[in-house]
């Protein structure tokens, strides 16, 4: 490859990174917003994770529509890449000026259209993003491409949190505890104006458009595209729904939780550290993933396994710091981040075996903080799900696209619907945590936000088990192995 292409590669593949950074500020975005909102229209925890319903209903709702559009046109084909993501942008853009008239009214309803309309936008930025960074290099570092560029998103949940819960309590002397509903304004303008920057840049750079590419693809032997002719890509549909589902739920109701007098009475305000943790845990895991995208020997690659995860420990540490955040508790985490790399290590380079073992892992994790008796370390074991979800995404979306050849564009649509689970998933453990204002005395021992975590603890066990079972469906049709998004050697 000529020196010219690898700069298209690298300009193209940067492009994505930032679409990605966006899509985790927001998703950081709204749990800071869930318990605001809780507080500030007096909602019940169900209703607060209307919110997260939103946004991620929105993905299911942009994903028909544009499969629907594609039975009559190819968009991709038809406007490209760039076009298509641009066009993505512009509309997370107006859902996000939408916030401005929405703060002015103080309308609940309002709030979420906007919420909706951001995420219409983003459903178009993934059906496009997720393949692109798959296809855009080699086939074996796809997966690892598309870790990398979610190590990115995760750096921008991780953030995001923190820089949000600045611009609406301030930091230090000054943080405040009373919010107003205008200052949500500015940081949604100045989101808004980010999409349109991008939008631009991405319309009018000389990134090369692989659609050209694809056209010269030989078709395969499945002219008739259906989704039961392929049972990785169904059952990956339900994995990608429980999997956006369990990673939302943990987080949108961990507030609930801190708030309880079982869990220290932590007030709106001081959530912000624990978000940023929960989101860095991803990010830990995806630039530990991510570091499989480059070049280097078993050595390097061994010790990077190691180093990366440090150096992602230290910004979150770093970024809570500089917002004077007391982050003295959390000084004893890096012990599940060296369960997490000792996991990866043992699940190797197959996404099936990672998958399971990552599973069985978070399973685990949850099932010890619904059990451990300390809540000081049992929080832990529930933010460690994040270390345990973040390699999961590439993995299922790899192992669900196998073998679906010129198919795979239409797959893609079908998996980033399933994102819904996202907004029902949170809806479901919302509902269990509100039985604790009729059922005080709480169930086993602990109260029902708490033990609301067996909700994702089930999410687990299902994305255990689509790791184990898809790729012996894979093996039946002749596929071979795909490769882990975050194995070591």
């Amino acid at each position: 490859m000529s020196s010219e292409n690898v700069q298209t590669k690298w300009g193209q593949f940067i492009s994505l990174i930032i679409v990605f950074f966006f899509w985790g500020f927001v998703g950081s975005a709204n749990d800071i917003l869930i318990p605001v909102f809780k507080k500030v229209f007096t909602l019940s925890q169900v209703q607060s994770q209307l919110v997260a319903w939103a946004f991620y209903a929105a993905y299911f709702v942009g994903s028909i529509i544009f499969f629907i559009v594609s039975l009559k046109v190819d968009v991709l084909q038809k406007y490209g890449y760039k076009r298509t993501l641009s066009a993505g942008l512009v509309l997370s853009a107006v859902g996000s000026f939408l916030f401005i008239p929405a703060a002015t009214i103080q309308s609940f309803p309002f709030f979420l259209t906007a919420l909706f309309t951001v995420g219409l936008g983003f459903s178009i930025q993934q059906i496009v993003a997720n393949p692109l960074a798959i296809k855009m290099g080699s086939p074996e570092t796809g997966a690892h491409r598309l870790t990398l560029a979610g190590g990115i998103n995760s750096f921008g949940t991780t953030i995001g949190a923190i820089l949000l819960g600045i611009a609406l309590f301030g930091m230090g002397d000054n943080k405040k505890t009373a919010l107003s509903l205008e200052d949500i304004k500015l940081p949604f303008i100045i989101l808004g104006l980010a999409f349109i920057a991008v939008a631009v840049f991405m319309n009018f750079s000389k990134i090369e458009d692989p659609v050209k590419e694809e056209e010269a693809v030989i078709k395969d032997k499945h002219s008739n595209f259906n989704i039961l002719d392929y049972p990785q890509l169904y059952l990956g549909m339900l994995g990608i729904f429980i999997y956006v589902g369990t990673e939302v739920t943990i987080i949108s109701n961990l507030p609930a939780l801190l708030h309880t007098n079982e869990f220290g009475n932590i007030l709106e305000d001081a959530v912000a550290p624990f978000i940023a943790l929960y989101w860095g845990s991803l990010m830990i895991g995806r630039w530990n993933g991510g570091a499989n995208v480059f070049n280097t020997s078993n050595m390097v690659n061994t010790a990077l396994k190691f180093i990366v995860p440090a150096a992602a420990f230290g910004v979150i540490i770093g970024a809570n710091i500089f917002a004077a955040h007391d982050v003295s508790s959390f000084y004893i985490y890096p012990f599940w981040i060296l369960l997490f790399i000792a996991v990866s290590f043992v699940g190797g380079k197959n996404a099936g075996k990672t998958l399971m073992l990552f599973g069985i892992s978070g399973l685990t994790m949850m099932a010890l903080g619904l059990a451990w008796p300390n809540p000081e370390i049992a929080k832990f074991f529930f933010i460690s799900g994040g270390l345990f979800l973040s390699i999961m995404w590439p993995s299922i979306f790899d192992l669900a696209i196998a073998g679906l050849g010129k198919n795979t564009g239409k797959a893609s649509s079908f998996l980033i619907m399933m994102i819904l689970g996202g907004g029902v998933i949170p809806l479901v453990q919302g509902s269990i945590c509100d039985l604790d204002a009729t059922n005080p005395g709480g169930i086993f021992g602990i109260t029902y936000t708490h033990f609301s975590y067996i909700i994702p603890l089930l999410g687990f066990a299902y994305l255990g088990f689509y790791g184990f079972y898809c790729p012996k469906i894979l093996k039946r049709q002749g596929i071979s192995h795909v490769e882990s998004a975050g194995g070591g050697h």
